[in-house]
């Protein structure tokens, strides 16, 4: 059995995660992230390791009210719990050690 995921910054993560497939699923609004970013499609799953990046996916979803209700549908959250994990990933104190 799983244990559940209890520290905020593991629960911002997944959300990012979530908002990367989000993104993935649209064309058109992955091709503008991908622009925006300067990534290509080649290192995109290498990026999501990144907690940085996780934070700029979030970033590109809350730029926009229409990407932000959209993804909110999509993933069954409130607009204020993105709003919360693009916090979180910015907060120093929730940081982790990444190897």
């Amino acid at each position: 059995m799983k244990k559940p995921v209890r520290n905020p910054r593991e629960v911002a993560e997944i959300v990012a995660i979530q908002a990367l497939s989000f993104l993935a699923g649209d064309p058109e609004r992955l091709g503008r992230f991908l622009a925006e970013t300067g990534i290509g499609p080649e290192t995109l799953r290498s990026s999501a390791a990144d907690p940085n990046f996780l934070a700029h996916v979030l970033d590109f979803i809350l730029k926009d009210d229409a990407s932000v209700k959209a993804f909110a549908e999509a993933s069954k959250l409130h607009p204020t719990n993105i709003m919360a994990a693009r916090e979180v990933l910015g907060d120093r104190k929730w940081e982790r050690d990444v190897p």
